[in-house]
């Protein structure tokens, strides 16, 4: 036992000096690296006191010295043509008045400048619109007025300075009278908003049209005394062919950004002052007219003078639009309308359109229109009123109801005579064909001659067959008000009450009447295209449909989109529209071959009831379908007199749709000349009538 004690603490005195040798090593190895950290830390503050303390003002000079930042510049916007490269829309070069917001640029110092230049410059209203708002700002960008309005307000320690300001604002409009300024402040507040809109280093107008040669040399002489304004150049929009091109174009915002879009616009990267389209082909395009801003790295020395500029970016100029549009047939379809529309009687005319499609493609080749107010009579440009302004077009219509019947299976191209006669329901005022009011005129007649003669009978009972009610004369009304929707579902496939889908905003689907029991009787109206209502540009695209055997087009108008050469000219294509098919119609080519023979006895027929024989001289010949519907405008009875046909009959190349809505001479044929000398406009200014391949006649 004695040995195994001693060699027990001989053992353990060993283990107890390895454990006491452990422990003196760990705090040696901790104070070690206290010490390394304690002298980093104090290399580093004492490198902060150089750089801070010592040298502290040499180092913020040299950032200042060195600080780089991008500006941006405008670029000229693309230009418009026509299909056969001819300018519809171009850029006029003018001197102008710029400005270039510096980096650090303050309110006090915009305030400065502007009243300087204001000197020199004479900015109008019309250049630049003045709000309230803006010339609250200019107001109170002086300090001592400000302070001056604060003194009138109620303020706490914890408002913050814009708590401050937008209480000065909202003093300063409900006290109107205790503040104004003069016709020189306005013009200045006019400058003064234009700069305080612009991003920091980014290049706005404030004069970019009308400057005068005084104001350049005053300007001139003066720009050392106000950083950031230079003498540069601006664009405005042009028009070669005649500014009634712009109804259809567009314009260009002269005031900055649209007030209804300046969100959506600044979060795409657009200055409060840029110019933007504002409708129609320049807003759908406006990306692609606006072309990319050129860059130039700008080097100031801390302040707001510029020591360095390079060019970084030369910019690029809007790609082009080239359009499907036939400039010289769009002048000569606009003035056939204006030639024409006063023999359709348009004392309560809301006005008249007309489209020229090819049926093919969908392309749009001329798309016309005037718009009349129908209480003084004035009569201005509106080619866009084709795709928003629904009309009842009336019998033009009846085709896609032989259509639905036939696709429905009512009446095939077999079996499709029915007679012609007044139709009488118990409840409902008896409707008839306008030759046939009274029955005297009873007579069997086949689609082909209901289209010829435009029979109003055989459209309801092709609708009252859809619809399984036994008609019998006096009997009840037994259709339901889902006879609607099938009767709509037909037109629809044909592009009648829907929209097209053309590569214009603003475009609207029509109008549907009541679809209810309580007018039910609505829906014989609407078998004849007394009804719904529906714009030039669908019944374009409808007849094109008929035309082209089934293939439903979207309409467009822009062709081709394009670069420019250095030498100013077109330049390489960046992209093509393809035609696109929307709907292929489900029926076969013997129902289209049916509707087809209709449309020619439209206008080559030999019944006495013949609706547009004055059209059979026509070559090419032309197909096609009048149309008559009964309106109310501003408390009289009027007509919509409309038209829409193709040509050659054989193999259509054309198609040509109009209305002419609050006719008050529904005996007259404005309807057919219009639609006459268009054909024949288009044969002489687009195509040769000699390149046609009719085999009709």
């Amino acid at each position: 036992m004695k040995i195994f004690d001693r060699m027990k603490s001989l053992f353990g005195s060993r283990s107890n000096n390895k454990k006491r040798n452990a422990q003196s090593i760990i705090p040696f190895r901790l104070n070690f690296l206290l010490w390394v950290v304690g002298i980093l830390l104090l290399a580093l503050a004492a490198r902060l006191f150089y750089l801070q303390v010592l040298n502290g003002t040499a180092y913020k000079a040299e950032v200042k010295r060195s600080d780089t930042s991008i500006q941006t510049n405008n670029v000229q916007r693309g230009m418009i043509y026509d299909s056969r490269g001819e300018v519809l829309v171009g850029n006029q070069t003018h001197q102008a008045i710029t400005y270039t917001k510096g980096p650090d640029v303050t309110s006090a110092d915009l305030y400065k400048i502007a009243n300087r230049l204001g000197k020199y410059v004479s900015v109008s209203n019309k250049n630049s619109r003045l709000t309230d708002r803006n010339e609250e700002d200019y107001f109170l960008a002086d300090k001592g007025r400000l302070k001056q309005v604060l003194k009138h307000v109620k303020t706490s320690d914890s408002d913050s300075d814009d708590d401050k300001y937008n209480k000065a604002l909202k003093y300063l409009s409900a006290h109107p009278s205790t503040w104004h300024l003069t016709n020189q402040q306005k013009n200045n507040a006019r400058i003064y908003a234009a700069m305080s809109g612009a991003y920091s280093l980014s290049t706005t107008y404030i004069k970019e049209t009308g400057v005068t040669g005084k104001e350049l040399a005053q300007v001139g002489e003066h720009l050392g005394e106000m950083p950031g304004v230079k003498i540069g150049t601006a664009w405005t929009r042009n028009y070669p062919q005649g500014k009634n091109f712009q109804s259809f174009t567009g314009s260009v915002s002269t005031t900055g950004l649209p007030s209804d879009e300046v969100n959506s616009l600044l979060s795409q990267g657009y200055s409060r002052n840029d110019s933007v389209g504002q409708s129609y082909l320049e807003k759908e395009y406006q990306a692609t007219l606006a072309g990319s801003k050129s860059q130039t790295q700008v080097t100031t020395n801390g302040g707001n003078n510029v020591t360095k500029e390079v060019v970084k970016y030369r910019g690029k100029k809007g790609d082009n639009l080239v359009l499907t549009i036939n400039a010289q047939l769009q002048k000569r379809v606009q003035q056939i309308l204006q030639q024409n529309y006063s023999a359709a009687g348009n004392s309560y005319s809301p006005g008249v359109y007309a489209v020229v499609m090819n049926p093919n493609t969908g392309a749009v080749l001329a798309m016309a229109g005037i718009d009349r107010n129908t209480k003084t009579g004035k009569q201005t440009v509106d080619e866009i009123g084709a795709i928003n302004h629904p009309i009842t077009m009336g019998s033009v219509v009846k085709p896609a109801t032989v259509m639905g019947g036939l696709m429905s299976g009512v009446i095939t191209p077999s079996n499709n005579t029915l007679t012609d006669k007044p139709i009488k329901v118990e409840g409902i005022a008896q409707k008839s064909s306008w030759f046939n009011h009274g029955g005297g005129a009873d007579m069997a007649v086949d689609a082909p001659t209901a289209l010829e003669v435009s029979s109003n009978s055989y459209m309801m009972q092709v609708i009252m067959k859809e619809g399984k009610m036994n008609y019998t004369d006096d009997g009840p009304m037994t259709l339901k008000p889902s006879i609607f929707q099938t009767e709509r579902k037909y037109f629809n496939m044909f592009g009648l009450g829907q929209k097209t889908g053309i590569d214009l905003p603003g475009e609207t689907a029509g109008y549907e009447g009541p679809s209810d029991e309580k007018h039910i009787g609505s829906a014989l109206d609407l078998a004849y295209g007394n009804y719904d209502g529906y714009t030039t540009i669908q019944l374009a695209q409808y007849m094109s449909t008929i035309a082209n055997g089934g293939n439903r087009m979207r309409p467009y108008v822009v062709k081709e989109i394009r670069g420019t050469k250095s030498n100013g000219e077109l330049g390489p294509i960046q992209s093509v529209t393809q035609p696109q098919v929307q709907q292929v119609i489900p029926a076969p080519k013997s129902y289209f071959d049916l509707v087809h023979q209709g449309l020619y006895l439209v206008t080559h027929g030999t019944n006495a009831y013949v609706t547009a024989k004055n059209m059979s001289s026509l070559k090419p010949s032309v197909s096609g379908k009048t149309g008559t519907a009964q309106t109310v405008s501003d408390g009289h009875d009027t007509t919509t007199l409309s038209f829409a046909g193709f040509s050659p009959s054989k193999n259509p190349q054309v198609v040509v749709a109009l209305a002419i809505p609050g006719c008050t001479n529904d005996d007259g044929e404005a309807n057919i000349t219009m639609a006459k000398q268009i054909f024949q406009a288009y044969w002489k200014t687009v195509r040769s009538s000699s390149t046609a391949n009719d085999q009709t006649d």
